[in-house]
């Protein structure tokens, strides 16, 4: 392979390419784009009331935006072999500010909803691109620092979202929420179009269009049945099961189809590299933790600690704070001692951590949350960026794109099952304490069943975290096997090649 032409097909290069400007300008972006997942947490209460819906409605602004990132980011994998770099991520964020802006004049909760959708669609394109860019411009030796520099955004944004979501709506109205959000965009659109270069190879391979619509049935099927569950019937109703099944059967499809094509829109065979395989799993189980969380605790910080806003995302800032510094620091630790050291501390910390929180009552003071809080959130930050590390590290670069798009695709399809699953604990909880209440409409009592209902939520989340905890214990430090090696071992896909010297 010539690395002259290895970045854009087209001729440049990528000697001499500065590491530093491209890095900004993906975590700018990446910035922007993840805070919005938890950014309306805070504010749901008041989207409830204003716009008319229930909470098993408002959480869709949730849901779907990680419906949408799980349904789009299996095709960046396809996508990043037909376009630059450059037009992946100007692409993105151009998509992102339009949604941006429909949020922001949203006369109802549909228009609110549509623009949600279309910030997802440019979240759902950057992602892979971040993380493709990073494996490439990186040596493994410094994958750590770098994917801990990417976790301070990954985390952070989100964890951030409820204090300045809280912050804001303290003072002005929710759409200021994507007001002030539209110049922060349009700071990274400029800014990536002035520094970002091309490090992507271009490919072009054959578009299947049944991959792509076997794809977007299979997740989006299991994620809605997750969703709807949350609903009306419940996991009684029959939308549940058919949504789930089909969403399956599809999926299975969609596996066997790329086992059998030529070019896979999807490579599933970077499944056979068992710690790609661990980590994707132990991931998808932190996600449904972290985002189910991220969505109860401001519930239970109004609803039954009977908080403002702007005072829950307070008691919410510390835990986002540290858990972003913490990120790069883990990055480097790994680099230095590698995922075991890390990762079983960091889930039996997040364990741990969740035992307590079961035992929050509306009683229960503003230093508990904050410290547990704190606690969960650098269990967590142990986690996800070392395991993530780990698994990609296996993976020979020719993988890259089908690593790095199946790791977000169920990251966020996960995320979004978590959010689900957990809403729909949270509510069946809060109704069954209500039914036997004397009083159901008794302030004191609406409390105590918010209460109950979190409780629940927790105590299925901590027993996943230990499922967690027996997949962490097999991980350790992976390396990127020699494409030589793979090259003569039957795998032609696999092309020895130059890595290129990137400053």
């Amino acid at each position: 392979m010539n690395t002259s032409t290895l970045t854009s097909g087209q001729g440049s290069g990528v000697e001499g390419i500065r590491r530093l400007p491209i890095t900004i300008a993906l975590v700018i972006g990446a910035f922007v784009s993840i805070l919005n997942e938890t950014l309306l947490n805070v504010a749901y209460t008041d989207l409830m009331q204003e716009l008319k819906v229930g909470a098993s409605t408002i959480q869709w602004l949730s849901t779907s935006y990680m419906l949408v990132i799980g349904i789009l980011v299996p095709i960046t994998a396809l996508l990043i072999q037909w376009f630059t770099t450059r037009q992946m991520f100007l692409s993105a964020m151009i998509l992102f500010l339009i949604g941006t802006v429909v949020c922001g004049i949203a006369p109802s909760f549909a228009v609110l909803l549509l623009g949600r959708i279309i910030q997802a669609i440019g979240t759902g394109l950057l992602l892979p691109v971040m993380m493709n860019t990073i494996l490439t411009i990186y040596p493994p030796e410094k994958r750590g620092a770098a994917m801990g520099t990417i976790g301070l955004v990954i985390m952070f944004g989100p964890a951030i979202g409820p204090t300045l979501s809280g912050l804001i709506l303290d003072a002005l109205d929710w759409r200021w929420l994507f007001y002030l959000v539209i110049p922060l965009a349009v700071l990274s659109i400029v800014y990536g179009a002035l520094y970002l270069r091309n490090v992507s190879e271009l490919t072009k391979p054959r578009v299947d269009l049944l991959s792509i619509l076997l794809s977007t049935v299979g997740f989006g099927g299991i994620v809605y049945g997750f969703s709807h569950a949350g609903e009306g019937e419940g996991w009684s109703s029959p939308v549940v099961y058919a949504c789930l099944i089909v969403g399956f059967i599809a999926l299975v499809l969609f596996v066997w189809r790329q086992l059998k094509v030529s070019e896979p829109t999807l490579d599933v065979r970077v499944f056979k590299y068992p710690m790609f395989a661990l980590s994707a799993v132990l991931l998808m189980v932190m996600m449904m933790t972290l985002f189910s969380t991220l969505i109860i605790l401001p519930m239970y910080l109004q609803g039954a600690l009977l908080l403002a806003p702007f005072a829950a995302g307070l008691v919410l800032l510390p835990g986002g704070v540290i858990n972003g510094l913490m990120s790069p620091v883990a990055g480097r630790l790994f680099d230095k001692f590698g995922p075991r050291a890390l990762i079983a501390p960091g889930l039996i910390i997040v364990i741990a951590t969740l035992w307590f929180m079961r035992g929050l009552t509306t009683g229960s003071s503003t230093g508990e949350v904050i410290t547990l809080h704190i606690t969960l959130l650098i269990g967590i930050s142990l986690v996800m960026m070392p395991g993530q590390t780990t698994g990609l590290n296996q993976l020979p670069r020719s993988l890259y794109p089908h690593g790095t798009a199946i790791m977000n695709t169920l990251q966020q399809v996960s995320g979004a099952i978590g959010t689900a699953l957990f809403i729909s604990i949270f509510s069946h909880g809060q109704e069954r304490y209500l039914k036997a209440a004397a009083n159901p409409q008794d302030p004191a009592e609406l409390g105590n069943a918010l209460v109950s209902g979190m409780q629940n939520a927790f105590t299925i989340s901590m027993y996943v975290g230990v499922v967690a905890l027996l997949i962490g214990l097999f991980l350790r430090r992976t390396y990127a096997p020699d494409e030589a090696q793979e090259a003569a071992a039957g795998h032609p896909e696999f092309k020895p090649e130059v890595q290129p010297e990137v400053r």
